[in-house]
């Protein structure tokens, strides 16, 4: 039954149909082959049901409150800024990439808004101050996916839907974590451009006068941030009210850079419906699969089986790693986690791993997805920004050392679980 599964959808996902469509097809035709159908004839009630979840509210909120920040400008100012503190470093304005992408990604929480927004003011520098488009493709990929990690995280939220685990308890995991990345990846930079240095491209002249000058632009980001994620920890409001908070405190700072026009309200509301339409239809086919499998007893099927394999929790729990590692190349990153976790999790817990580590553990491995050819979204997001064309392997070349720093990262979560539970066992 599992290899049946797998091969329906295989062949859909090759046959290029729409995930949505290839979760929802492959849901109605194993419950017509091993139930007759009957699933189906709750198809409109669970939906509904599934639909009005509170939480998920907070994924359109988050993704008007990334659009709002791109349309009103307020990405660009935080990126000009960034580069005022960070160029001084081996490899230029590649640490800007990663530093205004980890400063996008505590207020957007989407990995693929981080990505196009902080690509698209990035890009026209290349060819500016010579860089080597390679690496600066690979940070503005890498970057984006910091987006996911870091907190607030819309992945984060549908981890905590999927697993009935705290979304504030996940956050607060995400933090060290999403921290430790960006530093990683800015160490790939710096060492690539330390063994090579005509990659870092020309030096950027500045002063403490410009920086200090800039730090009101560095304002907004941080103060979106403390905004979101503080109200949750303060106990002010749940993440779906921290979002629209974060949203209200957006269109302040719109209104306040003189931003806020019917034109770019009407832009980000746009970009929003579209995005968020998207994610839910996915959300929902998953959701109503995972409901058919519970059904046909795969969950308990497959435990029973990890079990007779005799292996160790870390056996198996490295298994699942290359497991997600080879499904990140075929599958987009959210359906992935819809249609995987609701088996996978009850195998993990079964074991005795802490749920809370294992969301950020996931979510690292989600990130890897992220830029791993040939479905990698960000390698795709990237490589459309570039005005003048080029080759996509430009971009899949250069993210490769930084997907070598997330299985570095991938491997101190293994070996030191505090790195991820230390922060939240502490709160709590």
């Amino acid at each position: 039954m599992p290899l049946l599964i797998v091969v329906i959808l295989l062949f859909l996902v090759i046959s290029a149909v729409p995930i949505a469509a290839v979760l929802g097809i492959l849901s109605l035709t194993l419950d017509e082959m091993f139930m007759r159908g009957r699933r189906s004839l709750m198809l409109g009630d669970f939906v509904w049901e599934q639909s009005i979840e509170y939480i998920l509210v907070a994924i359109p909120m988050f993704i008007l409150l990334g659009e709002i920040m791109l349309r009103a400008g307020i990405a660009l100012r935080m990126y000009n800024a960034v580069i005022q503190w960070l160029s001084w470093l081996p490899g230029g304005l590649m640490h800007a990439n990663i530093g205004s992408s980890a400063i996008f990604a505590a207020s957007s929480g989407s990995s693929v808004a981080t990505a196009a927004t902080v690509g698209t003011v990035a890009y026209p520098e290349i060819e500016k101050h010579s860089y080597n488009e390679r690496l600066f493709l690979g940070s503005l990929a890498a970057g984006g996916t910091l987006g996911i990690l870091i907190p607030p995280s819309i992945n984060l939220i549908i981890y905590g839907l999927l697993t009935d685990s705290s979304v504030p308890e996940l956050y607060l995991a995400g933090i060290f974590p999403g921290l430790m990345l960006a530093g990683l990846f800015m160490a790939v930079v710096l060492i690539a451009c330390l063994f090579r240095p005509d990659w870092g491209g020309d030096k950027i002249e500045t002063s403490w006068a410009q920086r200090i000058r800039v730090l009101p632009d560095l304002l907004p980001p941080v103060l979106l941030f403390i905004a979101v994620v503080g109200s949750i920890y303060a106990g002010i409001a749940t993440p779906t009210e921290a979002a629209s908070i974060g949203v209200v405190f957006a269109l302040g700072i719109a209104a306040y850079n003189r931003a806020l026009t019917i034109d770019m309200l009407k832009q980000a509301f746009e970009g929003t419906m579209r995005s968020s339409a998207m994610i839910m239809l996915i959300i929902l086919a998953a959701v109503f699969l995972n409901f058919v499998l519970g059904f046909m007893g795969v969950t308990q099927a497959m435990l029973q089986t990890i079990e007779d394999l005799g292996w160790t929790p870390m056996q198996t729990m490295v298994v699942i790693i290359c497991f997600y590692i080879l499904l990140g190349m075929f599958m987009e990153t959210l359906s992935m986690m819809l249609t995987t976790i609701p088996v996978v999790f009850p195998i993990v817990v079964h074991m005795g791993f802490d749920p809370i580590w294992f969301g950020i553990l996931i979510t690292v491995l989600m990130e890897a997805a992220l830029i791993t050819p040939p479905i990698g979204i960000n390698l795709y997001v990237v490589h459309g920004i570039r005005a003048r064309g080029g080759d996509f392997n430009d971009v899949s070349v250069g993210a490769i050392p930084f997907l070598l720093a997330m299985f570095a990262l991938l491997a101190l979560l293994l070996i030191y679980p505090g790195i991820a539970v230390w922060l939240p066992n502490q709160f709590y």
